[in-house]
């Protein structure tokens, strides 16, 4: 017979094992899930401006629909606006399962005209979309512009007379609205003056300043910048329809005479590298966390409005939009950035 402190031993190991079980199927599971686990947000630019607001986005859905979930950290990479976060994600210098990073339409604008470096679309996998930003004109509250057509009437005089201020370098996608501005007055994008960012966040700061005449931002940025006091004027928001919220005073570029629409999709994309399982994981929670009841408030207190797509449908949606950017570019005299 085994003496009593053997028995007292097998006993207790036992009882550790069975009280370890549980926690170590669940640490399992865990690993093999990428977005259960501790995981970051990179934003591709400087602070303030729309990809900020995708990334406080998505970690503040992941968090409701799943709040036992350590937090999506925040990370800041910018550089080219995207350019550098995509061509570290893509040529493997940086990434993981729990790598996101934020992407907007302007990302598909420049990966169309091959800004981004050597790389296709396909060397990343694209994630999920947590909604869609509009694009607006707006000038400081003190500017002579309190119209639309009061700006495209200084156009039509001297389209230098302008400034425009806005993220990106010549051929993003703030560029390209101001060049549609200035083609709407019958100028020419090349004779127009634009003063490029890093981001919204320093285009809307020298807009304060007035160092800049007219900010062709995005809604969300512009009406963060309000809320925080910022003293400026939307003259019109670049939406099929007059859209409602914040921006239910605002009238389209449309009413106005103007044809610019100009969406800005924005949403999360992953390293090509990483494993298939990753991949389902992240797009699974994201489907879950756009499609849960309170997702829409969510949104809305993030100035966005619907357009939640993942799988199949974003690759197509990717693809698609493109191939419009390459001819709109060509449209524009935009030649294609060779590396």
């Amino acid at each position: 017979m085994p003496p009593p402190f053997a028995l007292t031993r097998r006993h207790a190991l036992r009882a550790l094992s069975a009280w370890l079980a549980p926690a170590a199927l669940h640490a399992t599971a865990a690993a093999g899930d990428a977005s259960e686990g501790p995981a970051e947000c990179v934003i591709p630019a400087k602070a303030g401006g729309g990809f900020a607001l995708t990334c406080a986005l998505a970690r503040d859905a992941l968090q409701a629909v799943r709040p036992a979930r350590v937090p999506l950290a925040q990370r800041y990479l910018p550089g080219g606006i995207g350019a550098v976060a995509f061509d570290r994600i893509a040529s493997g210098q940086l990434g993981g399962p729990g790598t996101l990073v934020a992407f907007s339409s302007g990302s598909l604008l420049n990966l169309a005209q091959g800004r981004f470096g050597p790389h296709p679309p396909s060397a990343v996998r694209w994630i999920a979309t947590l909604g869609t930003d509009y694009g607006v004109v707006a000038v400081h509250r003190d500017s002579p512009y309190r119209r639309l057509q009061d700006l495209l009437a200084a156009l039509r005089q001297d389209p230098s007379r302008v400034v425009f201020g806005a993220g990106g370098t010549v051929g993003s996608q703030d560029w390209v609205k101001a060049a549609l501005l200035v083609r709407a007055a019958g100028g020419a994008a090349k004779a127009m003056r634009f003063v490029s960012f890093e981001g919204g966040g320093d285009a809307l700061g020298a807009l304060q300043g007035k160092h800049v005449d007219a900010f062709p931002g995005d809604a969300a940025e512009a009406l963060q910048a309000i809320a925080g006091g910022a003293p400026l004027r939307l003259l019109a928001v670049l939406s099929e329809t007059r859209l409602v919220g914040a921006l239910t005073g605002v009238p389209t570029a449309r009413e106005q005479g103007v044809d610019i629409v100009w969406p800005t999709v924005r949403g999360l994309y992953l390293s090509a590298n990483v494993p298939d399982a990753a991949v389902r994981a992240w797009t699974t929670a994201f489907a879950e966390a756009t499609a849960a009841p309170g997702y829409a408030a969510l949104r809305e207190r993030h100035s966005l409005y619907p357009f939640a797509l993942t799988g199949a449908a974003l690759d197509n949606y990717v693809q698609a939009r493109i191939k419009a950017y390459q001819q709109l570019a060509e449209e524009l005299g935009l030649r294609r950035w060779k590396p």
